[in-house]
């Protein structure tokens, strides 16, 4: 069986994607065969892409991009139990960028019947990181305060909106003023837009001095040295994204004055035990369900329009997730 697939044979920009047809094995044991119906897109494939995923680079090349998808079980390997032929399924693991391919099972959760395929491929990845960075890295309780930066892209949407339900006063900061309102309908009472205001000044106004107690930073290299002069003392900065670049190296002396917390999580640790995975999901899931975090799709690319997809992508002119129809 042939399947289309989007990968690349050099690092490089969007010209080095390549729409292509290639042999489908069939699956092995431990393994299932699935029909996608959605594929997510990520700005990490952006970073695979051009050959800065570091650790979690994919290896050798050509190499088939992506990172996660949904879709129904087309045919099951030997030794797999829990799914079967026509389960609707979603996952995260790479090689996701094809109409059809194969996925170890143990990679694979059961969509419930609240949650869409094309939400799940949009949303699981952030929405599995969105947890760990809210209930489990730092649980947000009532009363705390957080910044999220880049609060209107996929990720702060997603964070604004779960802080925000686990009582938190959520401080949000975009690049452009028409991201303003955005922001604000997904959690945050306060919005700064960060090109023409000092975020951080700002943000110890609105914090009467104090500074914040936890900071979601996927910004990386332009955000995270100005992020520490507004975390209160023995707060909290968690670099989880390198949008504008890596942060690189710094003077730890600089987190000593306020005895300033700094991590640089990423989220195959937290879901590493298939136990947390699950869990990560089911609560994941009921929060959409559930209407406190709202999951949404903004806009969907065919599969053979995938320059164009890492186009907008890298434009950050766009707003919210978005998904690939194979």
């Amino acid at each position: 069986m042939k399947t289309a697939v989007v990968r690349i044979h050099r690092h490089g920009g969007p010209e080095v994607l390549q729409y292509e047809e290639v042999d489908l094995r069939d699956p092995g044991p431990g393994e299932v065969l699935l029909k996608q119906t959605a594929i997510g897109l990520n700005f990490a494939d952006t970073y695979q892409r051009e050959g800065e995923a570091g650790p979690h680079d994919a290896g050798n090349l050509p190499v088939v991009l992506g990172g996660q998808g949904a879709g129904v079980i087309e045919a099951t390997g030997a030794g797999v139990s829990g799914f079967k032929t026509g389960d609707r399924v979603a996952y995260i693991h790479p090689g996701a960028y094809a109409e059809r391919r194969v996925v170890p099972a143990d990679k694979l959760l059961h969509l419930p019947p609240g949650i869409s395929d094309q939400v799940a491929a949009a949303a699981l990845l952030r929405g599995l990181t969105a947890e760990y960075l809210v209930r489990r890295l730092y649980p947000i309780k009532p009363g705390d305060t957080a910044l999220v930066h880049a609060a209107a892209g996929g990720m702060g949407l997603l964070l604004g909106q779960w802080a925000k339900a686990l009582g938190a006063r959520v401080i949000g900061t975009v690049g452009a003023d028409s991201k303003v309102e955005i922001a604000k309908a997904h959690g945050c009472s306060d919005v700064i837009v960060y090109s023409r205001e000092d975020f951080a000044a700002r943000t110890m106004e609105l914090t009467d001095g104090v500074g914040v107690d936890v900071i979601y930073d996927g910004v990386g290299k332009s955000a995270f040295l100005k992020s520490l002069d507004c975390v209160r003392p023995m707060g909290m900065l968690i670099s989880y994204g390198t949008a504008s670049g890596n942060v690189g190296a710094f003077d730890l002396q600089l987190l000593h004055r306020k005895s300033i917390i700094v991590t640089r999580p990423t989220l195959r640790t937290w879901i590493a035990k298939r136990s947390d995975y699950e869990a990560a999901a089911t609560a994941f899931f009921d929060a959409v369900i559930s209407g406190k975090v709202r999951a949404e799709v903004n806009r969907s690319y065919a599969l053979q329009d995938i320059r164009r997809a890492h186009e907008e992508l890298h434009s950050r002119a766009t707003v919210g997730p978005a998904i690939i129809i194979p």
